[in-house]
């Protein structure tokens, strides 16, 4: 019914800790984000055919926080719109349908984006064949991960990569060229996955080199989540120099308010602009949306959150690797991970096995939210990946609060007996 900051409230007035919404970026309820709606509302909201100065004005501050050639904005309404969006502007340069994407992504609900999202269409909601049922114009490649995936070395970086070499080979041998390779800089429903050094080099390269394009899906990790170094995780790992052909932002960008945007090149809008067919979105950057988005934009620097997602991201790294659970059953961290204040804690059963803890992470889930009132998600193949990516003005008191608390849970599963427990929905 509330919120303040990294807390959320209920109708008896209960306080939560939250631990997984990456949407109120600058904190629930941030006044400076109220003030600016609030301001905007009251003079005017309305359809995005009349051009507004809030839109212009986000439009410089947003391309402005990205390299040069990306100087086009198209403001949308969500992350699923700016991804679909984003595969139309890729089809209009390049001429071609022909898609790669990764193993469990997830890039939106849209007929469009769920093509190139697995991770949807393995679930039982959709019970479909990706290969069969999607069609030949989308490659799935493997999602890179160095933990439990089939490449873990030195040469991992190297060995994922190949795969969507290998993919733009395939389509060349086909007599066409590659559309867009589309990825999430970092993969959330996967698990927190962060590619190894050089891969996205790699993989773009060959894309580009196939007459395609480079989508960084930035939706869930944009904005300095990742911390000083990455304001964008398309720069992790050595990717300084990487320039995306577009970029997609969504969920934080208007702190709850439905505000999105795909950037790119003045090449590719032209591209798109020759098409014929008119771009319009009637509420897609309208005033007190786009209001809201530079009041985002000034907490983010006031409040300088890329410093403090570094700072109180590698203080959670720190307690969560500190934690002991020796004398707890059949529960283990195997692996933590992250960057920033995007963290994934993946429990096994044994170090040994690796074999996932999920009924494990479930209930641990549970217990975290009904005796200790912290709301956590779960996600990744095998759902027993906790996934931290909480409001960015999370301190390291709320992680003191959080590890205390995750460890009393995981001490507590040897006096349940965990068959009878049900699923817990994240």
């Amino acid at each position: 019914m509330g919120g303040s900051k990294a807390r959320l409230f209920d109708e008896c007035g209960n306080s939560y800790l939250d631990t997984r919404n990456n949407v109120a970026h600058v904190g629930h309820q941030n006044p400076h984000v109220i003030q600016a709606v609030q301001k905007q509302i009251e003079l005017l909201n309305t359809n995005t055919r009349y051009l507004h100065p809030n839109a212009v004005q986000l439009a410089k501050r947003l391309s402005d926080l990205l390299p040069d050639s990306l100087n086009k904005v198209f403001f949308v309404n969500s992350g699923s719109e700016a991804n679909d969006l984003a595969i139309r502007l890729a089809r209009a340069k390049t001429k071609s349908k022909n898609m790669i994407c990764l193993d469990h992504a997830y890039h939106g609900h849209t007929l469009g984006t769920l093509e190139v999202s697995p991770y949807k269409y393995t679930s039982l909601e959709f019970d479909m064949d990706f290969n069969k049922d999607i069609g030949d114009h989308v490659m799935k490649v493997p999602c890179p991960d160095t933990f439990r995936g089939e490449h873990r070395g030195d040469s991992a970086s190297h060995d994922y990569a190949k795969y969507v070499v290998q993919a733009c080979d395939e389509f060349r041998d086909r007599g066409e060229n590659v559309c867009a390779f589309i990825m999430e800089g970092g993969m959330s429903v996967a698990g927190v996955i962060l590619p190894p050094p050089n891969y996205l080099k790699t993989c773009v390269q060959a894309v580009r080199s196939a007459g395609g394009v480079y989508i960084a899906d930035e939706v869930q990790t944009g904005l300095g989540r990742l911390g000083t170094d990455c304001f964008w995780a398309f720069q992790y790992g050595g990717n300084d120099n990487l320039v995306p052909d577009i970029v997609t932002i969504g969920k934080p960008f208007g702190n709850g308010m439905p505000l999105a945007a795909v950037i790119t090149t003045e090449d590719i809008s032209d591209a798109f602009n020759k098409m014929g067919v008119e771009y319009f979105n009637t509420f897609g950057g309208n005033p007190v949306c786009t209001a809201a988005g530079l009041a985002v934009l000034d907490e983010i620097v006031r409040m300088d959150l890329p410093t403090n997602a570094s700072v109180v991201g590698s203080y959670m790294m720190n307690k969560f690797r500190q934690l002991n659970l020796e004398c707890c059953k059949n529960v283990a961290i195997g692996d933590i991970r992250g960057m920033g204040l995007f963290i994934g804690v993946e429990l096994v059963r044994s170090i040994e096995s690796l074999e996932p803890a999920t009924v494990e992470t479930s209930y641990i889930c549970t217990i975290l939210k009904e005796k200790f009132k912290i709301l956590t998600s779960i996600d990744g193949p095998f759902e027993n990946v906790i996934v931290i990516k909480p409001p960015m003005v999370f301190a390291k008191g709320d992680v003191d609060i959080f590890v205390s608390a995750f460890l009393q849970a995981c001490e507590s599963i040897s006096e349940v007996e965990l068959s009878l427990t049900t699923r817990t929905p994240t």
